[in-house]
């Protein structure tokens, strides 16, 4: 049987993101968002994140704060708006004096067959995770194309490429994900801009204990070759090369950060 503890967060090397501005969404809480930004800080990155629940979001950036020494901006966005989007890009642009690196985090889930999934539920899903992404995309690429450079990490997961009941909605909105990735980057690849996703298996935190059944979760966990889910901070590594000057080569790209098997 594999060990099933995860292994401690390593010290960051603090470089990575040095001199670099970056702006994380739905980063409020304590899932991959929180642990992306948190890294950001850590690597030398001055900070913005976003969230559509105003006080986890302002909590979110005191314990920032508190751990880095420096408070990121907090700007509340839902970004199922398009005035909400623009507006946060336009924030995070003036306070950090432009903007270098965008992960797109915010996704919606939630577990219905097609049988019983109505059109609100499934268009909610993709509103979010799908058309969020691709509005915050969109507003982050013009402000990167005109300078001429930087990176945006999408939030996709494994999901998109494999089967699993109830999920209809969500893989079919994470894989859209993917080829918005993959799309995106052609376009800008000229431009000096480069755009990329990771693709998560199951990372463990409390706020999908909330939302997920104790057996799916268990579930989950077993197929994964490590038998344990991956810890937040393990998928924001990843995010965080991918978004740093080390990952220069890569764009159109969907890594997965999985150690499930078939």
């Amino acid at each position: 049987m594999p060990d099933r503890t995860p292994p401690p967060s390593p010290p960051p090397p603090g470089r990575l993101l040095a001199g670099k501005t970056a702006l994380v969404t739905a980063a409020a809480g304590t899932g991959i968002g929180f642990a992306t930004a948190l890294r950001c800080a850590e690597e030398g990155a001055r900070l913005a994140i976003s969230d559509r629940h105003e006080r986890r979001l302002g909590e979110a950036a005191e314990r920032i704060g508190a751990a880095t020494g420096t408070r990121p901006v907090a700007i509340p966005c839902d970004v199922t708006s398009e005035q909400q989007v623009q507006a946060m890009i336009d924030t995070a642009v003036a306070e950090l004096g432009g903007l270098d690196v965008l992960v797109n985090n915010a996704g919606l889930g939630g577990e219905k067959s097609v049988l019983e999934m109505s059109d609100e539920e499934w268009g909610r899903v993709l509103d979010v995770t799908l058309n969020g992404t691709f509005r915050c995309t969109r507003a982050a690429l013009r402000h990167m194309a005109e300078r001429g450079r930087g990176a945006i990490v999408n939030n996709a997961s494994v999901i998109g490429w494999r089967a699993q009941a109830g999920q209809a909605h969500y893989a079919a909105a994470k894989a859209g994900v993917m080829a918005l990735t993959r799309c995106a980057a052609m376009d800008v690849a000229d431009k000096g801009v480069r755009v990329n996703a990771v693709a998560p298996s199951i990372a463990m935190h409390p706020h999908l204990e909330k939302v997920t059944t104790p057996e799916l979760l268990e579930k989950l966990a077993a197929r994964e070759a490590f038998g344990r889910a991956a810890e937040p901070w393990e998928v924001a590594t990843t995010i965080v090369f991918l978004a740093s000057d080390y990952a220069s080569y890569l764009t159109g790209e969907v890594v997965s950060v999985s150690s499930q098997h078939p």
